[in-house]
């Protein structure tokens, strides 16, 4: 069997030019996706820890022999492979004490040959042991649940309240889909608005915050909401679902818009098997490499209001959002958002064939079509 019919090559040259196409996609100042601010440049940031692991995970194949994909659902790799990455992170340190430095492999390979008249496929499988550690060691992988940081500080004229950007990331387990979780948090505690806000309810220029922070700015509630976004992660849970847990679970936090970005499913000539029409046309590509198909779906919930708190003697509430769910659309509905966005990026090699097979319309249905061609991407088509 030849590299390029081998089916593991192929996956993962699919998956390398999709995420590269994709990462071009959300860092061009010019994709529709920047009406959305500070979106698309956090997405690219796990994007490229996404890349990272498909890297790492491609050098593994170099001494293990597995590694498998959800072929008929998601298109992306199955949760035990990000188990197994996120474990090597952890010890590869340990690990690499116990095999040879590069160049002594090296001499014990030449040695071998001269002896032996045959490869030394043991310590060659050491050879690429120690190469995917040390990249795991040093690489930013996308792990199972990747924390909290917060990306901006502003304040609600408004309000008064300062809020925060945070973002996380998740591999969902279940459905094995990376997503990404961006939230637009109001705080109410007072320490954190005696800090933030001045006497003209504007923010307090004269403190100075590094950002990224790694989790939520707030100290004193930055652990529970770590503890939170973990456990409220799920895909099987709606946006809704999770902006409401958030504003019932924190009295001094009060979610004003929660978005998700589900990469995938994704689809790969020969590999996939989750669409017969798309598998069958995509076969049909003349070149392996593009002959393939990355979907990805923003969703967003948002609050259209704020019923106030109130204090009494015996009992009090906290203030809490109505989230607006646009019932007028059935799959808005469904999702429980107030709007989403599907996207679809190929190769214009793909496309074309798509297109010439009479099924560009029917696949493409409600989705915003990008077109990879020539290092560029194209929208809008």
């Amino acid at each position: 069997m030849t590299p390029t019919d081998d089916p593991a090559v192929r996956y993962f040259d699919a998956i390398k030019a999709a995420l590269s196409g994709l990462e071009i996609f959300m860092r061009d100042d010019r994709s529709p996706l920047y009406r959305h601010g500070i979106v698309a440049k956090v997405a690219a940031e796990y994007i490229s820890r996404l890349e990272k692991s498909f890297a790492c995970w491609r050098n593994r194949l170099g001494f293990m022999e597995t590694f498998k994909i959800s072929r008929a659902e998601s298109g992306f790799p199955v949760f035990q492979n990000v188990l197994e990455l996120e474990n090597d992170r952890r010890s590869a340190a340990q690990r690499l004490a116990s095999i040879p430095p590069p160049g002594e492999l090296r001499e014990e390979m030449a040695d071998f040959i001269l002896r032996h008249k045959e490869f030394p496929e043991a310590l060659q499988r050491s050879m690429a042991e120690r190469l995917y550690l040390e990249d795991v060691k040093d690489g930013v992988t996308f792990s199972p649940f990747i924390l909290a940081q917060t990306a901006k500080v502003s304040v609600n004229p408004n309000t008064g309240r300062p809020y925060y950007l945070v973002h996380w990331g998740s591999f969902d387990g279940t459905a094995n889909l990376p997503l990404i979780y961006m939230a637009t948090v109001e705080d109410s505690s007072e320490a954190m608005i005696d800090q933030l806000v001045d006497r003209n309810g504007k923010f307090n220029d004269k403190v100075d915050i590094p950002l990224p922070v790694d989790g939520l700015l707030n100290p004193d509630l930055a652990h529970r909401f770590d503890d939170f976004t973990e456990k409220n992660s799920a895909y099987t849970l709606s946006p809704l679902t999770v902006a409401t847990n958030l504003d019932k679970d924190f009295e001094e936090l009060h979610p004003k818009q929660l978005r998700r970005l589900v990469l995938g499913p994704f689809y790969s000539a020969g590999i996939t098997e989750h669409n017969s029409t798309v598998a069958e046309v995509l076969s049909k590509v003349r070149k392996a490499e593009n002959a393939w198909l990355l979907t990805w779906t923003i969703q967003e919930v948002y609050s259209k209001a704020e019923k106030p708190g109130r204090r009494g003697l015996f009992s009090s509430e906290k203030a809490t959002q109505e989230f607006y769910i646009n019932t007028d659309d059935l799959e808005a509905t469904r999702q429980g958002v107030s709007s989403y966005e599907k996207h679809a990026l190929i190769p214009h090699e793909a496309y074309q064939a798509l297109y010439a097979a009479g099924e560009a319309q029917k696949i493409f249905d409600g989705y915003k079509v990008h077109i990879l061609s020539k290092g560029q991407v194209i929208s809008d088509v």
